[in-house]
């Protein structure tokens, strides 16, 4: 068994670290239905009766597909489960991401998750900076915040976060409103969010890491391959493990349509790596 905390807060609930994000469960680049609607299900309904009780969502994950395979799946929920969205996006009918960041789009957005959650209030959103997409660049990002602060004041959003971020924009965020976690890119092949990572878990702030596998382009190394040769792990069992044992307060939101990887997944919180394994795994992304 491993000997670092395994559950941590997120807004004001405690949340066990490794979570399931949902943006799998819709079709291939994230558009339209998935090829099997009732296995999406399955997934789901094990993943929860096997501790989950963290879901990483958005509505324009299909767009809409995800948040409605979730209510059927889910709904009415458990009364332990944290579901977080984010806002900022809509899809093109070509599967484009475009970027939604007014009030207007902003609230819509909301009403969208709600709608097809069967919620009336979301426990947390994150408000994803558009950025290069997939990496934050700087500008401010007031404007977006005050608005969900509004939507906040309304009862609509219990806890606000942020999404593809600078360091920068998180504080300029955390002098407007309370900011309970950021989801970034970080894995053991992208790394930029080194300080971000320790100066959040200073301030006990969550770091949500997207694409802990890579995402598109998975991690490929060979000196991942061999440290999970040694261990008995797949790669992807130890590239998860290493998130977990890199600092408190990140949490795992690793995706999958499949019953033999989500069980693969949540059996990282029973893997320990060895201090020589987590120095070899250290020099990948460096």
């Amino acid at each position: 068994m491993t000997d670092y905390p395994m559950t941590y807060k997120l807004g004001d609930r405690t949340v066990n670290r490794v979570g399931y994000g949902a943006m799998q469960l819709a079709g291939p680049g994230v558009f339209g239905p998935p090829r099997d609607r009732d296995q999406a299900i399955v997934v789901l309904r094990e993943a929860i009766a096997s501790g989950v009780d963290h879901i990483d969502t958005s509505d324009f994950y299909g767009p809409h597909v995800t948040n409605q395979i979730i209510k059927e799946a889910l709904h009415p929920y458990p009364d332990d489960l944290v579901i977080v969205t984010k806002l900022g996006a809509v899809r093109g009918d070509d599967a484009s991401w475009l970027p939604a960041q007014g009030a207007d789009d902003l609230k819509r957005g909301l009403e969208d998750n709600l709608h097809n959650l069967g919620l009336e209030a979301m426990d947390v959103v994150n408000m994803r900076i558009m950025g290069d997409v997939h990496a934050p660049s700087e500008g401010s990002i007031a404007a977006q915040v005050h608005a969900l602060a509004d939507l906040q004041r309304q009862g609509l959003i219990r806890h606000i976060g942020l999404s593809n971020v600078t360091a920068t924009q998180v504080e300029e965020a955390r002098g407007i409103v309370d900011i309970v976690c950021v989801q970034n890119q970080y894995n053991l092949a992208h790394r930029e969010d080194e300080a971000l990572v320790d100066s959040l878990a200073e301030a006990g702030i969550a770091y949500v890491p997207f694409f802990p596998l890579g995402g598109f382009s998975p991690i490929q190394s060979g000196t991942l391959d061999e440290v999970a040769k040694g261990l008995g792990a797949t790669p992807m069992q130890v590239a998860l493990a290493w998130l977990l044992q890199r600092s408190p307060n990140i949490l795992l939101i690793p995706g999958t349509s499949s019953l033999g990887h989500l069980r693969e997944n949540l059996a990282v919180r029973d893997l320990k790596l060895p201090a020589e394994a987590v120095k070899v795994l250290d020099g990948i992304g460096q």
